[in-house]
């Protein structure tokens, strides 16, 4: 039986150095540039050892225990070393539901900082980040912790990742060979128990995401940034403020302009637009792979790159999955929308497609209301088809029906593209030999719907 804990409010018992270590708590953000809630310390930071006791390039020995690579002077309270500065961000990348607790250890030498694009982080910085899964909805505080990554900054300013995997008695943590690794985690719900599946992920999978396109680290930048932290000092402030103030940027910044750089929009943050919230969550979660020079696709979904510019909204896809006029986002269609379709599966299309085995049904609801919020006619939802397609023994009746009051279902029973003058349902259909069902629906005034298609092998 592994072990699992109640976190509440950020990890338990950090004792760090003033200014540059902590375990703080992770609040709602406020609005970006808010005051600082306390007088803050003016002690000078203390820089990290570079590397920590990391291999300062990809090939070198890497310490085969989390207790060996400097990063924690505590392992059981996840305690770090002193020179650690905790940090968060604003929407994290959806990892299946998991906390993220964050800490980046800076040698002494200045982040490249950007308004709006990336950070440049020195040679020697590491990124150290502990996941930790909820499991049991009646008890969100009960949290296993299975992993923590650790992200490097090379000498040549590349990066590498590892990833260590987590003890049962949390005595410490196993690096994970280089393929990575999945496991089943044991979730308390309502209905009993479920097996939720978690992967470790490979050294390759990390370069996949953190490469030159994206300059390494993807979370730290200024939109992510922009918003308030409860730091081990008792002090509630700004972490531009905060960084800014310990001179950790090469540029300093105006502390008046803080309040006017950019931040995301969390998914439950109602006083942003629901575009806001939609824009900031494709930022968050497929902004790293749709950029130019990223993967192949024809839209850019980082929130810096106004909406106009994106080529999100009747976007031409690559790939239409089989549904007709598809686009990115088809505006006040999600049925036709391909950008929703992935992110809205756990099947071989999903997006994206590492890092993740469970739907972000918050952000998805999000998505999904910006599309229909989006000017056009209303569209027809598919019909619905029972029972669903499979293997048979005897002949079934396959019934059809639609959500919208007087519309009318045609169908094809050869697989072939139902139209408006193909037969019209009428009474439930008798299929009693191998046969693909397809059908759509229709009326005026409205957009047709998609096809809605099952295929029954009967008697086979």
């Amino acid at each position: 039986m592994l072990k699992e804990r109640g976190m509440r409010g950020g990890v338990l018992g950090c004792v760090l150095a003033a200014l540059v270590a902590g375990c703080a708590g992770n609040p709602a953000p406020s609005q970006p540039g808010s005051a600082t809630h306390a007088s803050p310390s003016s002690a000078p930071r203390a820089p990290a050892k570079p590397w920590l006791n990391m291999p300062d390039t990809a090939t070198g020995s890497i310490p085969a225990l989390l207790s060996q690579t400097g990063a924690f002077t505590n392992l059981r309270q996840l305690e770090p070393a002193g020179t650690l500065l905790p940090y968060d961000l604003v929407l994290a990348f959806w990892s299946d539901g998991a906390a993220k607790t964050r800490f980046v250890a800076l040698p002494d030498a200045k982040v490249g900082f950007s308004p709006t694009g990336e950070w440049t982080f020195p040679a020697g910085t590491v990124f150290v980040k502990t996941f930790e899964l909820p499991t049991d909805t009646k008890q969100p505080d009960v949290k296993r912790r299975l992993e923590t990554r650790l992200l490097v900054v090379d000498r040549t300013g590349g990066v590498y990742g590892v990833t260590y995997k987590w003890r049962d008695d949390l005595s410490d943590a196993d690096l994970v060979a280089p393929e990575g690794l999945h496991q089943d985690v044991t979730i308390h719900d309502a209905n009993g128990t479920r097996l939720q599946s978690w992967y470790y992920p490979s050294r390759e999978d990390c370069l996949v995401c953190h490469n030159s396109h994206t300059r390494g680290p993807l979370g730290p930048k200024t939109r992510q940034m922009n918003r308030d932290l409860r730091y081990p000092d008792g002090v509630t402030e700004n972490q531009l403020h905060r960084w800014n103030r310990l001179g950790l940027f090469d540029t300093a910044l105006n502390e008046s302009d803080i309040a006017t750089l950019p931040t995301l929009a969390r998914s439950d943050d109602t006083t942003r637009s629901v575009e806001d919230r939609a824009r900031s969550w494709l930022d968050a979660n497929c902004g790293h792979c749709h950029r130019p020079g990223g993967t192949v696709a024809n839209f850019d979904a980082r929130y810096e790159t106004p909406l106009a510019q994106q080529h999100l909204i009747d976007g031409p896809v690559l790939i239409d999955e089989n549904v007709d006029r598809a686009r990115v986002i088809s505006p006040h269609d999600p049925w036709r929308s391909v950008a929703l379709m992935r992110v809205n599966t756990n099947g071989e299309i999903r997006m994206p497609p590492l890092a993740r085995n469970t739907i972000d049904t918050q952000g998805v609801t999000v998505l999904r209301n910006w599309i229909e919020s989006l000017p056009g006619r209303d569209v027809l939802p598919p019909p619905s088809i029972a029972p669903a397609g499979g293997s048979f023994e005897h002949p079934v009746t396959v019934t059809l029906a639609s959500g919208e009051p007087g519309a009318e279902i045609r169908y094809t029973l050869d697989g072939s593209v139902p139209g408006p003058s193909d037969a019209r349902y009428e009474k439930p259909l008798r299929i009693d030999g191998p046969t693909t069902l397809r059908a759509r629906a229709y009326k005026e005034g409205l957009t047709r719907s998609v096809i809605a298609q099952q295929t029954y092998l009967v008697g086979q």
